[in-house]
């Protein structure tokens, strides 16, 4: 398996208050896969996120990622594992506002020794000839192109996405969604989703469903809707 967790713990607060937040998490992805977590607000499903990001230090359990294990590295070690392999997607862009969309994707550029090249990135994903607009002058869908393509211009290995359609009306979010499917299909990215939308598992090979810090159901989809097909989103 590309990406391994197993039997993994977060909790919050001091001893005496803490809130358990994942409670024995274990799930698996093989490489290229797309896959979704579900579940409503509050399940823990962010959290599993930033702990496979090696944004947080789980308190129990183990996370592989291509056969490398995060689990006991230092900051400087996981933000190193970050840099090399992890490709992040937020719901809010978090663009640099005093740059470019170039700049702003290029930034993340110089993170790797094996970037993607800029130009067939923005190419692919509808960019061109938007290279000199800020922020500011994008809609929310030109915005997270451009996110997208900072996460990916680095080369990451594994893409992670934190409900990435969450802020977007329907006909943007369906437009995010094909690129990520694009970007799955062309560049071959393993893409881990986690969302509230019920229609997105459609679209997915394997969906994971999260209720109060456990997952409490799993499914491999054996008939796959491509994005542009979805309804209700």
């Amino acid at each position: 398996m590309y990406l391994e967790v197993s039997n993994v713990k977060k909790s919050y607060g001091v001893s005496g208050g803490k809130q358990e937040v994942l409670k024995g998490v274990s799930c698996s992805l093989e490489k290229g896969d797309m896959a979704s977590i579900i579940g409503s607000s509050g399940c823990g499903k962010s959290t599993l996120l930033n702990c496979i990001g090696a944004l947080e230090v789980v308190d129990g359990g183990d996370i592989t990622i291509d056969g490398k294990s995060v689990v006991g590295l230092n900051k400087k070690e996981l933000a190193r594992f970050r840099r090399d392999n992890i490709g992040y997607i937020f719901q809010f862009y978090n663009l640099i506002q005093g740059l470019n969309v170039r700049d702003n994707i290029r930034v993340a550029e110089k993170l790797t020794d094996t970037p993607l090249d800029y130009e067939e990135l923005a190419n692919a994903l509808s960019l061109t000839g938007m290279e000199r607009k800020y922020p500011s002058q994008l809609s929310g869908g030109q915005q997270q192109r451009v996110a997208i393509a900072r996460a990916l211009i680095k080369n990451p290995k594994l893409l992670l996405c934190d409900e990435p359609t969450g802020a977007l009306d329907s006909a943007t979010a369906r437009e995010t969604l094909i690129l990520l499917e694009k970007v799955n299909a062309e560049f071959g990215t393993t893409i881990l989703m986690v969302t509230h939308n019920q229609v997105i598992p459609e679209m997915m090979k394997k969906n994971f469903v999260m209720k109060d810090g456990s997952i409490v159901e799993y499914g491999i989809n054996d008939n796959i809707v491509p994005a542009e097909e979805l309804h209700g989103l």
